[in-house]
């Protein structure tokens, strides 16, 4: 039987070494569509860790992150 390796635990945006650097492009676009769709706005200026955590509120918001 071979055993299957543990998935990678995910890390807390807020314990990323970038995670004060300004969000990438792909986190600012995927923002605007969740946004628009969920019927909020975004701040402009977000770092990478904020956005990511705006991300997953976004998803489940939404229902894309099912």
């Amino acid at each position: 039987m071979t055993e299957q390796p543990e998935p990678n635990p995910e890390k807390d945006p807020s314990d990323w070494t970038t995670g004060d650097e300004p969000m990438t492009g792909p986190q600012k676009s995927y923002l605007q569509t969740l946004a628009q769709e969920a019927g909020e706005e975004v701040p402009e200026n977000l770092t990478k860790a904020e956005a990511s955590k705006r991300i997953d509120e976004l998803q489940q918001t939404t229902g894309r992150g099912a």
